[in-house]
């Protein structure tokens, strides 16, 4: 906080000031507007002789009050501004940042505190934030109560982040304020020492600013044997040794500018009257200590590259993480822990929100610096800076379980993971069967001590994780999810009964899906249970699966008889399988049949629509006369030249000539063919190959929405949103493109998420089944009765395309031959699935060919 009091003239009218200052402290502790404004109008009514005070009646004074008022105006409706965007959106960082700035200008001292503990809950501070805290703190008392709260704030700072000027901002402030210290009694000396150790420990290998402790640290040292009597040369004697050997530490390190550090000690051993040569390096300096001197510049030089490469300031962002990352891979070749674990410190200080290099960091200390606290503490920080990477956090569990933490300890951290937001749902299921994994783990440890409220918590969390997962897990995964739950239940915990109930009550859920009862069946074959594994069988054969899942639990059935039951229990199998077989063998003879017919079906029709022009100069070059013209109102009222007799063939020649000028007057322009072009590259672009189909939108959504929800997916390549073509508002169904179908899966994941406060439906689209199922209804004509089907326009073309003629034109149309596969579910029942045997089809005649007719009339 920046308190800024009058500057006197001299030392009386400072003195006074200063006075003020404290008297409007004291006498308005709880003034959150307490600030330099406050001091320095305490400081003027005290000195009235002022340059401040003698023109406060003019109008200048008046014209900077009125600008003041303005400006607190204006910062008072900013910080407003800004508890609204923190109310709205809490982890909001740079809104957390701007608003401690505007508080910390104003001066709103218990605001300020409880807006920099409110980041700090949900964010590592930064080592400037630290240092501005504690020096806010720092100006506004010296009580002792103030210290021990400053000590604390060191404390939590130097925790979060490596800062050299923060360790030393730590180390001057108990230096100057603790009195033990600075009055050099033997406690103090010792917490200031160990002050400093643990300040060497963590940044004392920095190449480029450790050498600011080492400094700091003899200072202190040489201070306190400035304080020693002369007559106590042992005294002496022993403090000059711990001088001596902080100058062998630091010359045995690669620091920058050690030789210099070199040139001090000489002239420290020279005071202390050991004689040598300050311009020669080495001369006078202990062998072992020039050695590692030596050594130490070796060192230095072969780092000297990458530590010029991250302070050029034309390197970007992404080369210098790469720049580090290469100094990380060199560093640890050499295998130093301590000197890994400080560039790693280093490298996050600079990147806190870089994934990939916390990932390296956590997984370089699980593998070589197996501290507890160190790896706890790294942990700790890496999941508040990144909380979206789940793999951080199931790493942050087994690191706990490995340093042997307590129960409440790796719940807590399981409960923070789970609240957080992750890109996809495969993320939380291994988080929970990370926490199933650690306490099956523990109860094989310790045996039956405790097993039973472990287990319940096993079966809780297999729970939790069923309620919260299951609606959007893939099939695999919730087979994987329930099938361990299971074999848990019957193995550790011991009670089959639990464990056929995990499985009911997904058959329950998820009944249609053929692998559940197969995995089930399973289980209770592993376990030796036949009878249920039967029973369980008998329940499933006659379901209906997608596919040919129905076939195959009838022949898994036969199959488990002849391998597990006797001769009764293979004779009841085949029995009860052999009907059922032979309903889905009809059923897929007949859906072949009907599947293959409307193929035929709307192929012809496509053909004979999209090349006319073809058919037509076919006709003249075999009749010698102009095609027949196509009617515009459809297919069922064209007039055939295979259905009319001779008489009227000559007249429709005559017609039909008129007709073909009215059919080159009326010919497509070229607008409407490209419009059917760009239809039909429409049609052939949209492939829906890797496409997702979006329902219950809501109208106000536009495409920005739906990018924006399908941001946390990724691979969005295009969305089309379906509008009306008269109002152009949208209908609440759109489809988006991806680029792969692994991006597809994880939109799919977002089934039942809401969007604008509905609940989408978002599932792979599939357009080929209703894509020809519309093609053939466009192509055959319905009567007004229900949709019913016929065949006529199809059989007028089929008659024409052969040149023969088969009957006459009837008004009358009715249903002929197989074609009910269309009519409604009302009129038809489905096939093959009724146990009774299907009937004969008592339709109508099949067409007879030109040799039949010809057949005939030679009979009469």
């Amino acid at each position: 906080m920046e308190i800024d009091g009058a500057e006197p003239n001299d030392a009386a009218e400072e003195e006074e000031a200063a006075a003020a200052a404290a008297a409007a402290t004291a006498a308005a502790p709880g003034d959150e507007t307490l600030g330099g404004a406050a001091a320095a109008a305490a400081a003027e009514d005290r000195n009235p002789s002022s340059p401040s005070s003698a023109s406060s009646g003019g109008s200048e004074s008046d014209e900077e009050e009125e600008e003041e008022e303005e400006e607190e105006g204006a910062e008072h409706l900013r910080i407003e501004a800004l508890e609204r965007s923190l109310r709205e959106q809490p982890l909001d960082y740079e809104a957390h940042v701007k608003y401690i700035q505007c508080l910390r200008k104003s001066g709103q001292i218990e605001k300020l505190r409880a807006a920099r503990e409110e980041m700090n809950k949900n964010f590592p501070l930064s080592p400037k934030m630290w240092q501005e805290w504690a020096k806010d703190e720092i100006s506004l008392s010296a009580s002792a109560e103030s210290f021990t709260e400053v000590e604390k704030l060191y404390e939590r700072a130097v925790q979060e982040y490596l800062s050299v000027p923060l360790w030393c901002d730590y180390a001057n402030f108990v230096e100057e304020h603790d009195q033990s210290v600075s009055q050099c009694l033997p406690a103090g000396i010792s917490k200031m020492r160990d002050l400093f150790e643990r300040a060497l420990t963590a940044a004392g290998l920095h190449i480029v600013e450790g050498s600011k402790i080492w400094e700091a640290y003899r200072e202190y040292e040489q201070a306190l044997f400035l304080t020693i009597s002369d007559g106590n040369d042992e005294e002496k004697t022993k403090q000059s040794q711990r001088i001596r050997a902080l100058f062998h530490r630091q010359l045995s390190i690669p620091l920058v500018d050690l030789i210099s550090t070199l040139k001090d000690y000489k002239v420290w051993e020279a005071e202390q009257g050991n004689s040598n040569d300050i311009n020669t390096d080495l001369d006078g300096v202990p062998s072992n200590v020039a050695s590692a001197y030596q050594k130490a510049i070796e060192m230095y030089n072969a780092r000297k590259q990458y530590e010029d490469r991250l302070v050029d300031p034309d390197t970007s962002e992404a080369d210098k993480l790469q720049q580090f990352m290469s100094y990380i891979k060199f560093e640890e070749s050499c295998g130093d822990p301590a000197r890994v674990q400080v560039l790693y410190e280093r490298a996050v200080v600079e990147f806190p929100v870089s994934s990939d290099l916390w990932l390296g960091y956590t997984s370089y200390l699980d593998r070589t610096l197996k501290v507890p606290t160190v790896l706890k503490s790294v942990y700790y920080r890496a999941t508040r800076n990144c909380t979206w990477v789940s793999e951080l956090w199931v790493r942050y569990l087994l690191s706990l379980e490995r340093v042997h933490a307590s129960e409440e300890e790796i719940r807590y951290v399981f409960e923070l993971a789970v609240r957080c937001v992750f890109p996809s749902v495969k993320e939380y299921l291994e988080l929970y069967l990370t926490r199933v994994d650690g306490l099956r783990r523990r109860i094989s440890l310790n045996g039956e001590k405790d097993s039973a409220i472990d287990f319940q918590l096993i079966r809780q969390t297999f729970m939790d994780a069923a309620d919260f997962l299951s609606p959007q897990l893939s099939t695999d995964d919730l087979l994987h999810l329930h099938e361990y739950w299971a074999r848990l239940e019957a193995n550790l915990g011991k009670e089959m009964v639990a464990a056929r109930g995990v499985w009911e009550n997904l058959i329950k859920k998820s009944g249609s899906m053929l692998e559940v009862w197969q995995h089930y069946i399973a289980m209770e074959i592993e376990m030796g249970h036949i009878q249920e594994a039967r029973a369980i069988y008998k329940r499933c054969y006659s379901k209906r699966f997608s596919g040919t899942g129905s076939e195959v639990v009838c022949h898994s059935w036969l199959r488990f008889e002849r391998e597990h039951g006797t001769l009764e229990d293979f004779d009841l199998a085949v029995k009860k399988v052999t009907p059922r077989l032979h309903e889905l063998m009809i059923f897929k003879s007949q859906q072949e049949s009907k599947t293959g017919s409307t193929y035929s079906i709307t192929k012809d029709t496509h053909d004979a629509r999209k090349s006319p022009l073809k058919r037509k100069t076919n006709q003249l070059s075999s009749n010698k006369q102009p095609p027949p013209k196509r009617r515009k109102e459809g297919t069922s009222k064209t007039v055939e030249a295979s259905d009319v007799g001779p008489t009227k063939k000559l007249r429709n020649a005559t017609e039909n000539t008129e007709e073909v000028k009215k059919d080159d007057a009326n010919a497509p322009t070229e607008q409407s063919k490209g419009s059917l072009k760009a239809r039909d590259s429409k049609s052939n672009f949209y492939n829906d190959q890797c496409t997702a189909f979006v329902s219950n939108l809501n109208v106000a959504a536009n495409e920005e929405h739906l990018r924006e929800f399908f941001s946390d997916c990724g691979g969005v390549t295009a969305i089309r949103l379906l509008r009306d073509k008269f109002t152009g508002r949208s209908r609440g169904l759109a489809y988006v493109d991806f680029s792969d179908d692994e991006h597809l899966t994880a939109a799919i994941a977002k089934n039942k998420q809401t969007l604008l406060g509905k609940r989408l439906s978002v599932a792979r689209s599939n357009p080929k089944q209703s894509h020809r199922k519309a093609h053939t209804d466009a192509n055959l004509p319905r009567s007004r009765d229900k949709g019913v089907r016929f065949q006529s326009d199809e059989v007028g073309r089929a008659q024409e395309n052969k040149k023969t003629v088969v009957e006459k034109p009837s008004s009358d149309l009715g249903l002929t031959g197989k074609n009910t596969f269309a009519a409604p579910r009302s009129l038809v029942k489905p096939l093959g699935w009724t146990k009774k045997e299907p009937k004969a089809d008592g339709g109508g005649e099949e067409l007879k060919s030109n040799e039949e007719f010809r057949n005939i009339f030679l009979k009469k």
